[in-house]
């Protein structure tokens, strides 16, 4: 007897949740933008926008008599930042001859239930990529933390100025933000001598963000896995606890100054446009960065449904969103840490 379309669809809808939260929970970045307000949603549009306050409002007017007057002078200081979403999607196919080949109800669910988890560990695989290091062929249209390989990246190794970090911010200029601290990120050269270097950095990083930010602090520091082990060997006389929560993510988890240390193996080595280039931490405030998805298309599943023209019937994974920066100032970069 034929399964129908029907009862592939519940299937994949009813194993849909479970497959997207262990997709979550596997992603560093994602598993902590999720618990700490990194996520956002919204209901459609051409492009995603973003309001940044680049001026200030109005003057101050101070007051010895009383009687001064008050300048009423104004401005709008409000400049959109305007990003495009990326869109992407993954079929999940299965054909009247392997329906033909795995008689019985159970074996085509397990076969759709497995497809299912392979299409997810390929999205899972390639969105990190993207997000980490700019690397994926395949979801280029997805922005990037990595400010070195990509002109739009958001993290950079230059110094917090106009000329030190150059790549755009949702098409503005980083510098159009006046204080100069806005829309630039901080960073640290360890200089291939962790042990020298790397702390101080961390330090130095977590007193400049923190003083910078205009909400919330560093919660999360993605590191390399020689910059995660440099970092352990420095605590090596040191114990730290961790939530029993974290246990079961598939990462391990320490702490830096309240923020989590986890490492990412895509951390990049931007080894394709120089040498001494490998961001060795992240440091990232889920006020400042986040990833904004459509309500409809965060890994929306679609029904079975037959491919005209064939004998197989496919479903579709589909995603829809975009990663965003309303503020780095609050964000550091801790680069050329790998050597302990």
């Amino acid at each position: 007897m034929a399964i129908s379309n029907d009862l592939l669809s519940s299937t994949l809808f009813s194993i849909r949740d479970g497959e997207v939260d262990e997709l979550y929970r596997k992603v560093p970045f994602l598993d902590f933008a999720k618990k700490l307000g990194g996520i956002e949603y919204e209901d459609g549009g051409i492009k995603i926008q973003r309001p940044l306050m680049v001026d200030n409002h109005s003057s101050i007017t101070q007051l010895s008599t009383g009687y001064e007057p008050v300048s009423l002078a104004v401005q709008d200081v409000l400049r959109p930042a305007l990003y495009d979403w990326a869109d992407f999607v993954a079929p999940i196919v299965i054909t009247k001859k392997e329906e033909l080949e795995n008689q019985g109800e159970k074996a085509i669910v397990k076969i759709v239930e497995a497809r299912m988890k392979n299409v997810m560990n390929l999205l899972r695989r390639e969105i990190n990529k993207q997000i980490v290091a700019g690397g994926s062929t395949i979801l280029s249209n997805l922005g990037t933390l990595n400010g070195v390989l990509s002109a739009t990246g958001f993290l950079e190794q230059g110094a917090p100025t106009a000329a030190g970090q150059t790549n755009s911010v949702g098409g503005l200029a980083r510098s159009i933000v006046p204080d100069g601290d806005g829309l630039y990120n901080r960073s640290f050269n360890a200089l291939n001598a962790w042990n020298t270097n790397g702390m101080s950095g961390l330090y130095q990083l977590t007193a400049e963000t923190t003083a910078r930010a205009p909400m919330g602090s560093v919660k999360l520091i993605l590191a390399s896995e020689k910059g995660y082990s440099n970092y352990r060997r420095s605590l090596f006389n040191q114990e730290r606890y961790i939530d029993e929560k974290m246990l079961d993510a598939g990462y391990m988890n320490i702490a830096f100054g309240g923020a989590s240390v986890v490492q990412d193996t895509f951390m990049p080595t931007n080894a394709s446009v120089g040498a001494n280039l490998e961001a060795t931490m992240y440091m990232l405030n889920f006020d400042s960065i986040k990833l904004v998805m459509h309500s409809d298309g965060d890994l929306a599943v679609s029904p079975f449904e037959y491919i005209p023209g064939t004998t197989a019937r496919s479903a579709q994974v589909y995603w829809k969103g975009q990663l965003i920066a309303d503020n780095l100032s609050g964000c550091g970069l801790i680069f050329n840490g790998e050597t302990f």
